[in-house]
């Protein structure tokens, strides 16, 4: 074999290997983190379903199986337009309950057409104040003070700060805690207000857009944020796109999507079938909304993580990193609405 053939030679196996090499490093996306916020150090294995949702103001009931001791703090998990399937949100449910938390999904549509959206809220309000009634006559609830947190997507987080924006006229304990996750009404007027500047001023709130968000859009986001200066622990997170290799994460309107078959109430619409096509589990769930909600409700409670939930932290900022140890695009957070880009 002559010199040039040995150099052609050299230089194929070279190719070959690196091309081996290039396959057996594939992109993977990190995996739920095993403590802290979002993580899975979970104290409870079973989830109890109650359903008092037969009529559009009724609500499913999510809780431990065995309560010994009465809750201090309560969850609301408000859906969006036509997801009252609660199978939709199943995995952020489950991931809430199996943390030690009672979980109140309000049903306030009957079907896509009824009732109108102007009734939305009036109708998540009955459901929570029956809720509340109920834990209370278990002994579940204590009767006193209690932290009341929400947490929502789409027209829920429209619902959620209409709420808040009027909770002793609704009847409802006052929203210590809120999250609303790609909030807005689309085409619909019902529930929107001019200002939201009644919120009172020590809520804990985090509004979260993502930028390809073809259904709603940032509009109603941005609103909310610009329209509560008075609130005094107020982010808005601002999500993209990534890819890395074959590996991505999206940045629509549905991220937060987790289907888990075991809360099926057995409601189908175009919008659970939209669900059951399109959900997954990815960062953007257990180090984006899962890790900002446990964040900002143990923040609230006990204060701590505070640094995970609010103030354009790095550590709220980020969603962890690519098996290359490349970090995934962090959200962009705004603290103060002067920050916000026209």
């Amino acid at each position: 074999m002559n010199a040039s053939m040995k150099v052609n030679c050299l230089f194929f196996i070279l190719l070959f290997t690196q091309g081996l090499l290039w396959a057996q490093t594939t992109i993977q996306l990190p995996d739920q983190p095993n403590s802290g916020p979002g993580g899975s150090a979970y104290v409870l294995d079973s989830v109890v379903m109650e359903d008092f949702a037969k009529f559009q103001d009724g609500y499913w009931l999510f809780r431990p199986e065995n309560i010994t001791v009465a809750h201090r703090s309560l969850i609301v998990f408000n859906h969006g337009y036509g997801a009252f399937n609660p199978m939709i949100y199943g995995a952020w449910i489950k991931h809430l309950v199996r943390h030690g938390n009672i979980v109140v999904f309000p049903r306030y549509q009957k079907n896509l057409v009824s009732p109108k959206p102007k009734h939305f809220t009036k109708n998540a309000a009955v459901g929570i104040v029956s809720a509340i009634k109920h834990l209370r006559q278990k002994g579940w609830l204590i009767k006193e003070d209690f932290h009341l947190s929400i947490v929502a997507h789409s027209y829920g987080g429209v619902v959620s700060v209409g709420l808040a924006n009027d909770y002793k006229g609704y009847g409802i304990p006052k929203p210590q805690v809120i999250m609303i996750c790609s909030p807005g009404s689309g085409p619909f007027k019902g529930g929107l207000l001019e200002s939201y500047e009644n919120i009172e001023a020590d809520t804990k709130l985090l509004t979260i857009i993502s930028v390809n968000d073809r259904t709603v859009g940032e509009k109603f986001g941005r609103h909310v944020f610009s329209t509560s200066p008075q609130i005094k622990h107020s982010n808005l997170l601002r999500q993209f796109p990534d890819q890395n290799g074959d590996a991505r994460i999206t940045a629509g309107h549905n991220e937060c999507y987790g289907i888990d078959e075991q809360f099926d109430t057995g409601l189908y619409n175009r919008s659970t079938r939209r669900a059951m096509r399109i959900e997954k589990l990815d960062p953007m769930d257990y180090n984006g909304y899962w890790k900002l909600f446990d964040a900002l409700r143990s923040c609230d409670q006990n204060g701590t993580n505070c640094n995970l939930a609010l103030g354009g932290t790095s550590e709220q900022a980020s969603l962890g990193n690519w098996s290359d140890g490349k970090k995934i695009r962090p959200f962009k957070v705004y603290t103060k609405v002067s920050d916000l880009e026209k």
